[in-house]
């Protein structure tokens, strides 16, 4: 093929030899060029018809300066429908493809979501544990109500209690019945209800008032609890009560939303017993062994609920579930997934 120069100082023609090799599109092209000063000539036009995938040597002066190759009609089409987008298969084909990965790792996403959640708590649990070991360890006494203290000694010598005379703080949690059902220790005169964690809070955090109701007095009124005015515990604070962390109703939540269950030795016998985990349904194993480490030093049979705990403070959480189940062992149902703190 023959590629015709026109030089406008010699108004000659020249034939430079290209070399070009067969293509799939064999369509032809047509070279344009710019205006570049080759030697001192002015390449005014060029225009060579020739197959796709024309080469030229590098001695051409084609080499030596910008070129465009654009296809005529029929080639151009033909590229328009070779580099068209996806098309509809191969779009639903790469949607499916990321809907399975999605469904694959979605569960993975949220098992990793949950394994945190349960180390949070227990750090929590634990250093719940550690301020009540020391305001006992600074007092003499557990950070509890007057009320707390008195239903547990009501408490120790009546046999219809299990002669528990620990006392547990709690609150209504689900159930696998409708609505909820009270975990803790009934005060009498709190309307035979539990009462919930923030007495045990307001005195550990050295609060005197609600900081949602700063007229109404905490257990700690005028430092009476806490007289050294010592801060045992530096909880995350929150101003939700749906949420994790002390709320504005000082209730200690974990990070599902839910109460911590606090138990605490008040008969100082070095042996903890909680209103749920003490149960033999929820804790007994085989015989006086029960599940968690707890054990039944009254019945040996252990048929009775005095499952304890041989220490001093049980701190425990519902869990991710939020549930909990007082006809089933600990590893069953909904119990199986609660955090616990002395295990």
């Amino acid at each position: 093929m023959c590629l015709n120069l026109i030089l406008p100082r010699c108004q000659t023609q020249r034939r430079l030899k290209v070399d070009w090799h067969d293509n799939a599109c064999s369509l032809p092209v047509m070279l344009q060029c710019p205006r570049p000063k080759v030697g001192g000539d002015r390449l005014e036009a060029c225009t060579t018809v020739g197959p796709v995938g024309t080469r030229f040597p590098a001695s051409s002066p084609f080499m030596k300066h910008p070129s465009f190759f654009l296809p005529q009609s029929g080639c151009r089409r033909a590229f328009r429908r070779r580099c068209s987008g996806f098309t509809l298969v191969e779009l639903l084909t790469v949607i499916a493809i990321i809907a399975i990965l999605a469904a694959m790792l979605l569960p993975a996403i949220a098992h990793v979501k949950t394994m945190a959640q349960k180390n949070k708590a227990k750090l929590e649990m634990s250093a719940l544990v550690q301020a009540i070991e020391a305001y006992d360890s600074t007092y003499g006494r557990f950070p509890v109500s007057a009320a707390a203290q008195t239903q547990a000694g009501d408490n120790a010598g009546n046999p219809q209690l299990s002669n528990n005379g620990d006392f547990t703080y709690g609150g209504n949690f689900a159930w696998p019945g409708a609505g909820t059902t009270p975990v803790g220790t009934a005060v009498a005169n709190n309307g035979g209800n539990v009462l919930s964690n923030n007495e045990v809070i307001a005195i550990l955090m050295d609060i005197t008032n609600y900081p949602g109701n700063p007229m109404q007095s905490t257990s700690n009124t005028n430092y009476q609890k806490n007289p050294q005015q010592t801060k045992f515990l530096n909880p995350t604070v929150v101003t939700d009560t749906t949420l994790g962390g002390v709320g504005p109703d000082l209730v200690y939540r974990d990070p599902w939303g839910d109460p911590y269950v606090i138990t605490m030795d008040l008969n100082y016998d070095e042996q903890c017993d909680d209103s749920f985990y003490g149960t033999s349904k929820v804790s007994q194993q085989t015989g006086a062994t029960g599940y968690n480490g707890l054990f039944n030093n009254v019945d040996a049979s252990g048929k009775s609920s005095n499952f304890q705990y041989h220490g001093k403070v049980m701190v425990w959480s519902a869990g991710p579930d939020k549930k909990v189940d007082i006809g089933h062992s600990a590893i069953q149902t909904f119990n199986k997934d609660n955090v616990i703190s002395w295990q």
